[in-house]
C-alpha cells in the first residue's frame, strides 16, 4: 500500500474549467497535512489543446518531479494514448466510462466512472455539466483515496466565499462522484491519503505571488510592465496586494502606480526613470523581454541608476516554449547590453526566497547603484509550492545606499557623481531637486568623468570602467551567499546547483547514497560569485553542475569568472521544458562515473 507517496496526473482539455477542480484536490491533500507539489502543465494557446495537472504527494517532503504516474485521471481523448502509456505497471486509470468501454493495457487497474452521464442527469445547464464533471471526479477521488471529505467540503466553502449560491451545487457534484465510487468500487485503493502533520507550519504559495508581496514590503511604489508569459502574474500580484495594503482607508487614495507599458522597452525605461527620481520601481518579464531591455540595462549600469528586474525564465530561443520552464537566460542576463557590462543576479529556489530575495534586491540595487535581476522561472513562478512561512521583519530599515541630502552637499566643495570616495567602487548620488547648484540633477549614460562631465579621453574611461569592476567585486560580499550541504569537506566529488533544481536535490542525495556515491553539495544563490564558490569547486576533484538549459550556461559563467579548468565541471543538463528529476540527475552522474572509470570510492574520501 502507498500511503502519502504517489503521483497523480489529471489530463484535460484547455479551457474546460478543470484547473480549479485539480487545484482543489491538491490543496485538500495539503490541508490534510501532507506535502504536495502541484504542476500546471498548460499549452500556450487559449483553448482547445491538451492540458495536464500533475501532483506529487510525498509525506517525506520529496517534492521534485518524478517519472511515472501512479494514478491517471484521463479526461481528454486527444491525449488518451500518451496518458495511458505514462501509467506505471500496477497503477490506476480513472476515466469517464460514459464513452470508453475498452482499455488497451492489462497491467493497470481501471476505474470507470460515467461522469458525463451522472452530471447530465443531475444538472441542466450545459456549462455547469462540464464544470461539475471536473468536481465530480475530485469527489470520486475522495472515496478512492480515503480522503477526509469534510476537509474537501470546507475548502469548497472557502473557495466560493461571497458566492454562496455556488457552494451547494459544487458539494452536490462532489457527492455525486464520491457516492458512485463508494457503491461500485472497493474503497479505498492501495494508494491513499492519510492525515499527517508533515506540513507543519509550511504554506502553499506561488513564486510570482511571493515576489509581488515582496515588492510591497520592499517599499515599491511603481511597477511598469508589459504582459508576457510567465511573468504577468508578478505585476498582477503586486497590484492585488497594493489594493489591500497600499490604499488609505480614510480617503481611498492609492499610494502606488501600476503601468502597463506599450512594450518592454518602455517598461524598463519607466523603471529607470522612477528609480532615478528616488522611487522604488520594478518590472517583470521573461526571455524575449530581456532581449528587448538589454540596451536600457546598459544605460542603468553605466549611468549607475538602481533598477530591479524580475525575470521569470521560460523555454527558448525565440518564442520557444512559452509555457514550459528553463534556466536559459543566465548568460543573457549576466552580460546584458553591449560593451563591458556585468549585472547582479539572484537565484531564489522557493517562494519563501522569492519573497526574501525580492526585498533584498531593492536594497542591493540602491546600495550598489546598479540593475539587479532576480532569476526565477515558470516552474517556481506559476506553480504552488510547499514552502516555509514567509518571514516579515517589521523593524527592517531599507538600505537606500549612498544618498546625499542638501545639508551634506553643502559640505562638499565639488560633488563628484561618479567619484569613488570610500574605495569600494560605489560613488555617492542625490535625488533630483536636492540642491540647486551642486550637480544634484546630473547623471550621464555616455562616456563621462568622475564629475559626470562628458569626455572621450580614453584614460578617463578606463578609470570609470575599472571602478565599475571594483563595485562589482564589492557586490560579492553583499549578495546572498551560497548554501552548503555539509560543514566541512567529506568527499572528493561535489554537486553544484541553483534555483529550482534545489527541489530535486534531497531525493537525489538519497538515491546516490543507495549507490554508495557520496558528494558534497553547494547551492549558488547569486552572481557575482563569492570566494566560497570558487573554493568549493577548487577543493573537489570533480564537480557536477545541475542546470536546466542545453549549453551549460552557469558552467560557462563559472569557468569564465573564476578561471576554472573546464574539465573539472561536469554538466548535468535538462532542457525538455519540464523540471529535472532526481532519477535523471543520478543516472547522468552514475553514467559519467562509469564511463570515465572513476572509482566511486573516490567520493568516499573523508577530509581530515
Amino acid at each position: 500500500m502507498k500511503v502519502n507517496d504517489f503521483v497523480i496526473k489529471f489530463a484535460n482539455v484547455n479551457g474546460s474549467g478543470s484547473a480549479s477542480a485539480n487545484s482543489l484536490f491538491a490543496k485538500a491533500v495539503f490541508r490534510m497535512g501532507v506535502p504536495v507539489a502541484p504542476k500546471n502543465i498548460f499549452p500556450s494557446n487559449i483553448q482547445g489543446l491538451p492540458t495536464w495537472f500533475e501532483v506529487r504527494v510525498n509525506g517525506n517532503g520529496y517534492l521534485g518531479r518524478r517519472e511515472g504516474i501512479d494514478l491517471m485521471v484521463a479526461m481528454n481523448p486527444q491525449s488518451w494514448a500518451d496518458d495511458l502509456a505514462s501509467i506505471v505497471p500496477g497503477g490506476y486509470l480513472l476515466y469517464d466510462s460514459t464513452f470508453i468501454r475498452e482499455i488497451e493495457r492489462d497491467d493497470i487497474k481501471t476505474i470507470g466512472v460515467p461522469l458525463t452521464k451522472l452530471c447530465n442527469e443531475r444538472f441542466t445547464v450545459p456549462r455547469e455539466r462540464q464544470l461539475f464533471k471536473n468536481v465530480a471526479y475530485v469527489g470520486a477521488l475522495t472515496a478512492l483515496l480515503d480522503m477526509d471529505f469534510e476537509v474537501v467540503k470546507g475548502m469548497v466553502s472557502e473557495q466560493f466565499k461571497g458566492k454562496e449560491k455556488l457552494i451547494e451545487p459544487n458539494i452536490d457534484a462532489l457527492e455525486l462522484g464520491r457516492q458512485y465510487s463508494l457503491q461500485h468500487f472497493d474503497c479505498p485503493l492501495d494508494v491513499r491519503v492519510e492525515t499527517s502533520d508533515a506540513v507543519g507550519n509550511q504554506i502553499l504559495m506561488e513564486g510570482n505571488a511571493a515576489v509581488g508581496l515582496g515588492c510591497v514590503y520592499a517599499g515599491v511604489t511603481v511597477a511598469a510592465w508589459y504582459p508576457i508569459t510567465p511573468s504577468t502574474s508578478v505585476a498582477e500580484a503586486f497590484d492585488m496586494y497594493c489594493h489591500k495594503l497600499r490604499v488609505e482607508k480614510e480617503t481611498g487614495r492609492k499610494k502606488f502606480a501600476v503601468i502597463q507599458a506599450e512594450d518592454e522597452l518602455a517598461a524598463i525605461g519607466m523603471v529607470i526613470g522612477a528609480n532615478w527620481n528616488g522611487a522604488r520601481a520594478f518590472t517583470a518579464t521573461s526571455g524575449p523581454g530581456i532581449s528587448l531591455m538589454s540596451e536600457f540595462l546598459g544605460l542603468a549600469y553605466f549611468a549607475e541608476v538602481p533598477s530591479v528586474l524580475v525575470n521569470i525564465q521560460r523555454g527558448g530561443p525565440s518564442t520557444g516554449m512559452p509555457t514550459r520552464t528553463q534556466q536559459s537566460d543566465i548568460t543573457a542576463c549576466a552580460y546584458a547590453s553591449h560593451g563591458d557590462t556585468k549585472h547582479v543576479l539572484i537565484f531564489p529556489s522557493n517562494p519563501s526566497e522569492c519573497f526574501e530575495f525580492t526585498i533584498e534586491a531593492f536594497d542591493l540595487a540602491e546600495r550598489l547603484q546598479t540593475p539587479v535581476i532576480m532569476m526565477s522561472d515558470l516552474d517556481l513562478g506559476m506553480n504552488e509550492w510547499t514552502t516555509s512561512a514567509l518571514k516579515i521583519d517589521e523593524s527592517r530599515q531599507w538600505d537606500r545606499g549612498k544618498v546625499l541630502d542638501a545639508e551634506e552637499l553643502e559640505k562638499v566643495e565639488q560633488f563628484g557623481r561618479y567619484l569613488d570616495v570610500d574605495g569600494d567602487g560605489i560613488p555617492y548620488r542625490t535625488y533630483p531637486g536636492t540642491h540647486p547648484e551642486k550637480g544634484a540633477f546630473f547623471t550621464r549614460g555616455t562616456s563621462h568623468n568622475e564629475y559626470a562631465g562628458y569626455t572621450e579621453d580614453g584614460s578617463v574611461n578606463v578609470r570609470i570602467m575599472e571602478r565599475l569592476l571594483k563595485k562589482f567585486n564589492t557586490a560579492k560580499e553583499l549578495v546572498p551567499q551560497p548554501v552548503f550541504g555539509q560543514k566541512k569537506q567529506s568527499s572528493t566529488l561535489g554537486l553544484v546547483y541553483f534555483g529550482t533544481t534545489d527541489i530535486a536535490i534531497p531525493e537525489t542525495m538519497g538515491l546516490l547514497k543507495e549507490k554508495e556515491i557520496r558528494l558534497d553539495t553547494m547551492r549558488i544563490r547569486a552572481f557575482p560569485f563569492c570566494n566560497e564558490v570558487e573554493k568549493f569547486i577548487n577543493d573537489h576533484e570533480q564537480v557536477f553542475l545541475v542546470e536546466q538549459n542545453r549549453d551549460g550556461q552557469m558552467r560557462s559563467l563559472l569557468i569564465t569568472e573564476c578561471e576554472i579548468n573546464p574539465a573539472k565541471i561536469v554538466p548535468i543538463l535538462n532542457y525538455d521544458g519540464f523540471p529535472i528529476t532526481a532519477k535523471s540527475i543520478v543516472d547522468m552522474i552514475s553514467k559519467y562515473l562509469g564511463e570515465t572509470k572513476t572509482k566511486v570510492e573516490a567520493g568516499n574520501f573523508a577530509a581530515e
